[in-house]
């Protein structure tokens, strides 16, 4: 993707939900976005999360500031899971940490979804920072090439993120907080 913002508007002639083809995702690139985050990123995300859709979703007015300046898609950036304040975590101490993430942005075609939601731990606090912007979101012909397209995205946002200007593990955003 160019070193822009915003993933690129879709044309007329393609529905909002693009169908997936091989000719896509031969052409995918391994990193996206410019070598540091440009505005609007970093993009803060935070809240309980919650059931939605048969997966986990970050709630609705956590998104506001992320709907209001991107298009749905997948997006990459780190995240970190904590225990709902006053309580003792069934996690390990390390899945604490930040993480590397990848998210998805949008009504989810695939899944039908009626509502844009950020698919994401049941009741855990999740805060992610979103750093950049991996594709536009697909409507799958097929349970596997929507996997196959997750790997990918995967391997897209660990190359991406490797970049040495997208060191935010030690951000405020996650260290300023109580941890677990």
């Amino acid at each position: 993707m160019p070193a822009t913002h915003k993933p690129p508007a879709q044309t007329d002639h393609c529905d909002p939900a693009q169908i997936q083809t091989q000719s896509f995702r031969a052409n995918r690139p391994s990193i996206a976005g410019p070598d540091v985050p440009e505005p609007p990123y970093p993009i803060p995300l935070e809240g309980v999360v919650q059931r939605g859709f048969g997966r986990a979703n970050l709630p609705d007015e956590s998104l506001p500031d992320m709907v209001a300046t991107v298009e749905p898609g997948v997006y990459y950036g780190y995240a970190q899971v904590l225990p709902p304040e006053g309580q003792q975590s069934r996690l390990r101490s390390e899945d604490h940490q930040v993480w590397p993430m990848v998210m998805s942005l949008g009504w989810n075609p695939f899944y039908k979804n009626e509502r844009m939601t950020a698919m994401i731990f049941y009741g855990y606090n999740m805060r992610a920072l979103v750093l950049g912007y991996i594709r536009p979101e697909l409507d799958y012909t097929s349970r596997e090439a929507l996997i196959e397209d997750i790997e990918i995205d995967k391997k897209v946002a660990l190359a991406s993120l490797a970049r040495p200007g997208y060191k935010y593990t030690l951000d405020p955003f996650f260290s300023n907080r109580n941890q677990a």
